[in-house]
């Protein structure tokens, strides 16, 4: 009890953990609405993924910096990574496709266009890592080529439950995965990417090493557990809300898994500590392209409902325009207000797009 007290005074945002039992009330023994049901899981696994940070950035200080940044590259999409697994035990496979889209997305045009509003509001022009900028840029780029191939050429070659396409979905989730460890690589290497966003943010709690454990295993748990009450109403909520799955996909589920990380970039930039916002919005974004998606696609494969890198032409372009966009404001190493405002401008249209899509 002390240690949630001590971890709700750092961060209001853990009161959200209330919502963890009354979801599980609703869900199994007072058998609540779909929808209410849905807004509390929702809610419940908002704290416990930064709980998995803040876990992980407590294990940093005894593993040193080079594995704790491993375990932050790793660990810094876990929640998500938790909600698209029980999504494609259950078969949802669009609905996790959409997650991706969304998860990239909701990175390069909400989280990177807030901070830049919000930090050109209150610090004028703000400037960070041109080069850094350049080298995600590129990745960035390789990430939507990968997902853009098999889903231009899969046509061609054969049905979408072939073998054919899915060998091709497997060697790009490998080039995939190949990529990201040799970009992890690189930047281990890099004497100034050590430093992480919670740490400057001054909300790391001084746990120690079985604590942290402990408080990690239990907070995974915790996601799963939630992850299994999320996915189990999506239809049911999808069915009255008289919203697509693709849009719950899109918008919602990335947002649950990622609104905390979020709000500490925007803080970060107010800070005027831009180059670590930048680099939180980026990096999240190639965790998700070239680690999260390719492992789906193995894990799909064990769980018996095989997941190709297959996207419609809603998600590709929205992706393509996504990553020019964010590509162009930062390549310069400076942002303001006005960059900011115009990539949030671009992620609404999107989203009322994804919103009226049937």
């Amino acid at each position: 009890m002390r240690l949630l007290l001590q971890v709700v005074q750092k961060n209001p945002l853990y009161a959200l953990l209330l919502a963890f039992p009354l979801a599980l009330l609703g869900e199994y023994w007072l058998h609540w609405s779909p929808l209410l049901v849905f807004i509390l899981a929702a809610a419940a696994v908002i704290p416990l993924a930064s709980l998995i940070g803040t876990a992980t950035e407590a294990l940093a200080h005894y593993t040193g910096p080079r594995i704790g940044g491993l375990l932050n590259a790793t660990l810094g999409n876990a929640a998500e990574l938790i909600i698209t697994i029980v999504a494609i035990r259950a078969g949802l496979l669009e609905l996790v496709k959409a997650s991706i889209t969304g998860s990239i997305l909701g990175n390069l045009l909400l989280v990177m266009g807030l901070s830049m509003l919000y930090g050109g509001v209150r610090n004028g022009v703000q400037k960070f890592s041109s080069s850094q900028a350049g080298r995600n840029a590129i990745l960035l780029v390789l990430a939507t080529l990968a997902m853009l191939i098999p889903s231009l050429f899969s046509g061609s070659i054969g049905d979408e439950t072939s073998l054919k396409v899915e060998a091709l979905s497997v060697g790009v989730a490998v080039v995939m995965i190949t990529l990201y460890g040799l970009g992890l690589l690189y930047s281990l290497r890099d004497s100034g990417a050590n430093e992480h966003h919670t740490v400057e943010a001054g909300i790391v709690p001084h746990w120690s090493l079985r604590t942290s454990l402990v408080v990690l295993a239990l907070v995974t748990a915790g996601i799963v557990w939630m992850s299994e009450v999320l996915v189990g109403v999506v239809e049911p909520v999808v069915a009255s809300l008289g919203v697509s799955e693709f849009f719950l996909g899109v918008i919602l589920v990335p947002l649950i898994g990622n609104v905390a990380e979020h709000l500490v970039a925007v803080e970060l930039a107010g800070k005027n500590k831009m180059d670590i916002s930048v680099e939180i919005a980026v990096s999240s974004s190639l965790q998700i392209a070239l680690l999260v998606a390719p492992l789906l696609v193995f894990l799909s494969l064990m769980l018996g409902h095989p997941l190709q890198l297959i996207f419609n032409n809603f998600e590709l372009l929205a992706l393509m325009a996504g990553v020019v966009i964010s590509a162009m404001v930062s390549f310069d190493g400076e942002s303001n207000w006005l960059e900011g405002a115009a990539l949030l401008g671009i992620y609404i249209i999107l989203g009322l797009a994804f919103f009226l899509l049937p």
